[in-house]
């Protein structure tokens, strides 16, 4: 419970420090001030609904290489190897999620917010809603650039995307509806049953992903926080 107020504590420090890097480096003080507008809600956030996520954290949701689904959980590889489940099992989130070859654009994407990935490796209890490569393809090349290279405009998208607790598929589906670190974007709703589950709309492709510290779940959409 004290790791996920840290992390909450933590990721208001590397986004907010992300965004004024951001801000100092923008020519125009125009895109400057709305940078800084954009970072300071995030921090602000994540201390509102650090003593839910320390509610929250319980432990519960690990799963193994057994429980997963998933039409895509084919393309992993198999077996010890580097990105198959039996590898990524020990391995602390980030790391694995390194090694997934399905996941490349969203490592990509946290590796541009400076010390997130540790910060991700350091916390118990967490469930991840890693969208695919092609989630991110979908979006367009000009526009992953663009965020990127914008951590302000970035770090709110990625924060909705992480569960301070740790949840299985039978523990989404009972809950019925999840809240992200990135709270102020609204609950995330989990639908449907079996394989057939959506997370915010987003089909999983590969869901009851083990990790040392985290329950991951692969979808084929960038969920989109209310802005």
């Amino acid at each position: 419970m004290i790791l996920v107020s840290n992390l909450k504590r933590a990721m208001g420090v590397v986004l907010t420090a992300a965004a004024v890097t951001a801000t100092a480096a923008c020519g125009s003080s125009d895109n400057g001030a709305a940078s800084t507008t954009t970072a300071a809600p995030m921090t602000t956030t994540m201390a509102a609904t650090s003593s839910a996520g320390d509610a929250m954290g319980s432990g519960s949701g690990v799963t193994t290489a057994a429980d997963v689904f998933g039409p895509n959980c084919k393309d992993l590889p198999q077996g010890s190897a580097a990105g198959g489940l039996t590898a990524m099992g020990p391995q602390p989130v980030a790391t694995a999620a390194s090694t997934n070859p399905l996941l490349t654009k969203l490592v990509a994407a946290v590796s541009a917010i400076p010390g997130l990935a540790d910060t991700l490796n350091t916390t118990d209890n967490l469930t991840v809603f890693a969208p695919a490569d092609a989630a991110f393809a979908a979006l367009g090349d000009a526009k992953f650039k663009e965020l990127a290279g914008n951590p302000s405009a970035l770090a709110p998208i990625l924060q909705y995307h992480v569960v301070p607790k740790r949840y299985d598929r039978d523990g989404l589906i009972a809950a019925g509806k999840v809240q992200s670190l990135n709270s102020a974007g609204g609950d995330i709703a989990i639908q449907g049953s079996g394989d057939n589950l959506t997370i915010g709309g987003a089909k999983v492709l590969c869901g009851n992903i083990p990790t040392k510290n985290a329950t991951v779940f692969v979808i084929d959409t960038v969920l989109t926080p209310k802005a």
